[in-house]
C-alpha cells in the first residue's frame, strides 16, 4: 500500500472507530504523525486528499477538523465526479433516477405538509401554460428536489441531487425537439402533486415513474 493510502486508511480508522468525531480537531501534525507511525509528508498528503472529499476541513491558522460528515457534504464529491459523465451514459443515470426518485416520492406522501404542497402548486402556477424549455427544466429540478426533501431521508436527497445534473441537458433537448414535451411534463407534475395531496404513496410512486420513464423512452428512441 502506498504511504499516502496507508495514512488515509489510518485517519479513516480513527474516524470510523470514534476516536475522532464530527467537529473534532485533529492533534498537531507532529503528534498525529508520530502516533500513527507516519511521516509528516504522507500525513499532509492524506489530509489534503481527505479535505478534497469533505472528510476533513483545513482551517488556515486554526488547525484541521473533522467535518460534520453530513450526507449532503460527503456526497458533493460524487456530484463533482458525475459532472464528468459521457453522453452515452445519460440513459444509465436516468435508469438509476427511475429507481430512486419514485421511491423518494412515495416516502414523501405521508410526510409532506399542506404548506409544502401549496408551495409546489404555486411554483407550477407561476410557470403558466407555456413556459420556455429552460424555465420548465429549472422548475422541474426544483419541483422534484422539493418533494425528495420531504422524504425524510437526507442520503436519498443528496444522491438524487447529484444524479440530476447529467440528465438536465437531455431534458432540455427533449423540450426543444419533442412536440408535446412541455405540456406533458406539466400534466405529469400536476398528477404527482395530486397523488401527494391524496396521501396516496403508490399513485405518487407510479406517476413519478411515468414521468422519468417518458424522458428515458424519448432519449432511447433518439439515440
Amino acid at each position: 500500500m502506498a504511504v499516502t493510502d496507508e495514512a488515509i486508511e489510518k485517519i479513516k480508522g480513527m474516524i470510523v472507530s470514534g476516536a475522532l468525531r464530527p467537529g473534532d480537531r485533529l492533534p498537531k501534525e507532529s503528534e498525529l504523525a508520530s502516533g500513527l507511525g507516519l511521516s509528516r509528508n504522507s500525513l499532509r498528503e492524506a489530509v489534503r486528499a481527505l479535505s478534497l472529499i469533505r472528510i476533513l476541513d483545513v482551517r488556515q491558522g486554526d488547525g484541521t477538523y473533522v467535518t460534520s460528515l453530513a450526507p449532503q457534504l460527503l456526497l458533493e464529491a460524487m456530484s463533482f465526479v458525475v459532472d464528468f459523465h459521457r453522453d452515452d451514459t445519460v440513459l444509465e443515470f436516468l435508469a438509476v433516477r427511475r429507481i430512486l426518485e419514485p421511491a423518494a416520492t412515495a416516502m414523501a406522501a405521508p410526510l409532506i405538509s399542506e404548506q409544502q404542497l401549496d408551495a409546489l402548486s404555486a411554483q407550477l402556477d407561476a410557470l403558466g401554460a407555456a413556459p420556455s424549455v429552460e424555465e420548465l427544466v429549472a422548475c422541474d429540478l426544483e419541483f422534484h428536489r422539493g418533494i425528495v426533501r420531504c422524504s425524510g431521508n437526507s442520503v436519498l436527497c443528496s444522491l438524487l441531487d447529484g444524479l440530476s445534473g447529467p440528465t438536465t441537458r437531455a431534458r432540455i433537448w427533449r423540450g426543444l425537439t419533442q412536440e408535446d414535451a412541455v405540456a406533458r411534463t406539466l400534466r405529469e407534475h400536476r398528477a404527482i402533486l395530486a397523488a401527494l395531496r391524496d396521501r396516496d404513496a403508490e399513485a405518487a410512486r407510479s406517476w413519478a415513474t411515468v414521468h422519468i420513464a417518458s424522458v428515458e423512452q424519448w432519449l432511447r428512441s433518439t439515440l
